[in-house]
C-alpha cells in the first residue's frame, strides 16, 4: 500500500502565461535564519525501545552531556545555545545582533527550532520557549502565546516563520494544532530510511507507515513538509539507498516539499560506532558517497528543495564516514563530468544563479506542474526563465482531502502552504524596483492560485498558512483571520 517503483497519477503541465523583462540589478541575501535549540532531553522513544537511534550522538546520558540530542554540542548552533545557557530570548537576541553586524538584513526572520523533539517537551516549557521567541523581535513580554503572535505580527522585525523539528510520532493532531498556534509553518519530519527493516534494525521506534500518515496530516493542516533522510545506514548498500530515494520521490504516499540529506556518520559513543569498531559496519569510500549523493540530487523533482547535504558536525569528531566539508560541491561537480543537472529549487533560484554562475533572468514565464501527493492534489506554481531554468518565486497550492481534521479547512477548502520570492530581501517598508521580492511576483502568484482553487477545486474559500509577521501582507489583499490560517471566500 507505501511502496511503489513508479509514479502514480503524476501529470506534470507547463502553461506559459505571463511574460516579462527583468533588469540586471544585483540581487543579494534573504531572509535572516536564527537557529536556536530547546534545553537537552532524553529521546522520547527510549521508553518504549529501551534505547535511542544506533547512530544518534548527543543527548543528557551522552559522551556529549550538555548537548542535545543527535548533537555533539560542538556543531555552531550549539554552542550558541550552550553560551546563553539554552535561553530562548537569549539565543535570538544574540544571533540578531551578530547577523546585524555582518551586514545581514533582520528585517524579516525565520526561526528553526532545533534539539531534538521539541513536540514531546511539556507544555509549559514548549509555550515559555515559543513565547520567548516571538518576545525578542517585538521587545514585549508576553504572559502566554497568543499574546506573544499578536504583538510578535506587528513587530518592526517580523517573524515570517517557524520551524520546527519533529518525528513522525509526534506529528499528530494535537501536536500539529499546537503548532499551528505557534506560528509554524514548516516541519522538518525525521524519516531516515523508507525501509522498514532498516528502521526496525536502527532503533527508529516507529514504522513507515507512521511516516506516511504524519506527511499527510501535515499536508493537510497546510505545513510545508522538509524530510531528514540518511543514505550509508547499516544493511542497505548502495543500490537499496538509490532505490529508496527513487521511491521517495515517485511515491505519492511520500513526495517531501524538501529533504535535509545527511550521510551516515560514525561518531564515539553511540551503537553504530560499536559496530563500526568491530568491523560489522563498513561507511561507503568518499568517491562511492559523492557518487551516490549526485545520483539522488539526480532524481530531486522540480518542487522539492534540497536545503543541506550534510550535518554541521566538525570534521574531528567523525570517526567514519564523509570526509569532505563541501559535498553537495563535489557532488554537482560529479553530475557535471556525467551529464546530468539538479533541478531542485535551491539550484534554480535566482540569488544562486546570480552569485555562483553570474546569469540573470531575462523572459520570465509562470510555469504550473500538478501532481498527487499524500492524499490531496498538489499545484506547485513558479515564476522563472525557463530558457536559463532560473526560478523567481512559488507558491504551492493544495486541494484540502476529506481526511482534514481543521475546521477551517473542511467542506471544499484549498489552501496555499508557501508563498515564496526569491532574490534580496526587500525590508518590509519600502520598495527597492531592482530587487524581485516586491516586483509583484507574489501578487500574480496568488491571483493564478485564487483562480485555480475558485474554478479547478471548486472551493468556496481559500486559506493560507502566512508567517506570523507576514499576516499583514494578506490582510491588504483581502484576507482576514481565522483560526491560525489567513481565509478569503472564493466569489
Amino acid at each position: 500500500m507505501y511502496r511503489s517503483s513508479r509514479p502514480h497519477h503524476l501529470c506534470l503541465i507547463s502553461i506559459h502565461v505571463y511574460v516579462c523583462q527583468c533588469s540586471s540589478e544585483h540581487v543579494g541575501f534573504k531572509i535572516a535564519v536564527v537557529a536556536v535549540m530547546c534545553k537537552p532531553h532524553r529521546c522520547p522513544h527510549i521508553n518504549f525501545t529501551g534505547n535511542i537511534c544506533v547512530y544518534c550522538p548527543g543527548g543528557p546520558d551522552s559522551d556529549f552531556e550538555y548537548s542535545t540530542q543527535s548533537y555533539t554540542g560542538y556543531e555552531p548552533t550549539s554552542m550558541r545555545a550552550i553560551r546563553a545557557r539554552y535561553d530562548p530570548y537569549l539565543q535570538t537576541r544574540h544571533r540578531v545582533e551578530q547577523l546585524k553586524q555582518l551586514g545581514h538584513s533582520v528585517d524579516k526572520v525565520e526561526f528553526i527550532v532545533m534539539g531534538g523533539t521539541f513536540m514531546a517537551l511539556s507544555e509549559d516549557y514548549r509555550d515559555y520557549f515559543i513565547r520567548n521567541l516571538h518576545d525578542a523581535l517585538s521587545g514585549h513580554t508576553s504572559n502566554n502565546v497568543s499574546e506573544a503572535v499578536r504583538f510578535s505580527e506587528r513587530s518592526n522585525t517580523k517573524c515570517v516563520g517557524i520551524t520546527i523539528e519533529t518525528r513522525p510520532d509526534y506529528c499528530l493532531k494535537r501536536h500539529l494544532s499546537d503548532m499551528l498556534s505557534y506560528g509554524c509553518t514548516r516541519l522538518e519530519i525525521g524519516v531516515q530510511s523508507v525501509y522498514e527493516d532498516v528502521a526496525r534494525d536502527t532503533n527508529r521506534g516507529h514504522t513507515v507507515k507512521a511516516v506516511c500518515e504524519s506527511f499527510h496530516l501535515s499536508k493537510d493542516a497546510g505545513f510545508k513538509v522538509v524530510s531528514h533522510m540518511m543514505p550509508d545506514l547499516p544493511n542497505v548498500g548502495l543500490e537499496r539507498d538509490i532505490e529508496q530515494f527513487i521511491e521517495f520521490f515517485e511515491n505519492p504516499a511520500f513526495r517531501p516539499d524538501g529533504m535535509k540529506l545527511y550521510p551516515t556518520l560514525v561518531i564515539r559513543g553511540t551503537g553504530l560506532y560499536e559496530l563500526w569498531k568491530t568491523g560489522r559496519y563498513r561507511s561507503y569510500s568518499p568517491s562511492t558517497l559523492v557518487d551516490l549523493v549526485a545520483r539522488i540530487l539526480a532524481l530531486v523533482p522540480p518542487w522539492t528543495r534540497v536545503y543541506r547535504v550534510q550535518r554541521d558536525i566538525p570534521m574531528p569528531l567523525v570517526s567514519s564516514g564523509v570526509e569532505h566539508g563541501n559535498l553537495r560541491e563535489l557532488a554537482l561537480a560529479r553530475m557535471k563530468d556525467w551529464g546530468t543537472e539538479c533541478r531542485d529549487v535551491r539550484t534554480r533560484e535566482v540569488g544562486i544563479q546570480e552569485i555562483h554562475h553570474k546569469v540573470r533572468p531575462y523572459q520570465v514565464e509562470l510555469i504550473r506542474r500538478d501532481y498527487v501527493a499524500n492524499g490531496g492534489w498538489e499545484t506547485f506554481l513558479s515564476y522563472e526563465d525557463p530558457e536559463q531554468d532560473i526560478l523567481i518565486g512559488l507558491l504551492r497550492l493544495r486541494k484540502c482531502s476529506e481526511q482534514s481534521f481543521r475546521p477551517e479547512l473542511k467542506g471544499g477548502v484549498s489552501i496555499v502552504r508557501e508563498l515564496h520570492v526569491y532574490g534580496s530581501v526587500v525590508p518590509v517598508s519600502s520598495r527597492d524596483p531592482s530587487k524581485f521580492q516586491h516586483q509583484g511576483f507574489g501578487m500574480l502568484l496568488m491571483e493564478e492560485a485564487e483562480r485555480i482553487a475558485r474554478e479547478e477545486h471548486g472551493s468556496w474559500k481559500i486559506a493560507v498558512i502566512s508567517g506570523v509577521g507576514t499576516r499583514n501582507y494578506y490582510r491588504k489583499i483581502g484576507y482576514e483571520l481565522e483560526g491560525p490560517y489567513m481565509v478569503k471566500k472564493l466569489d
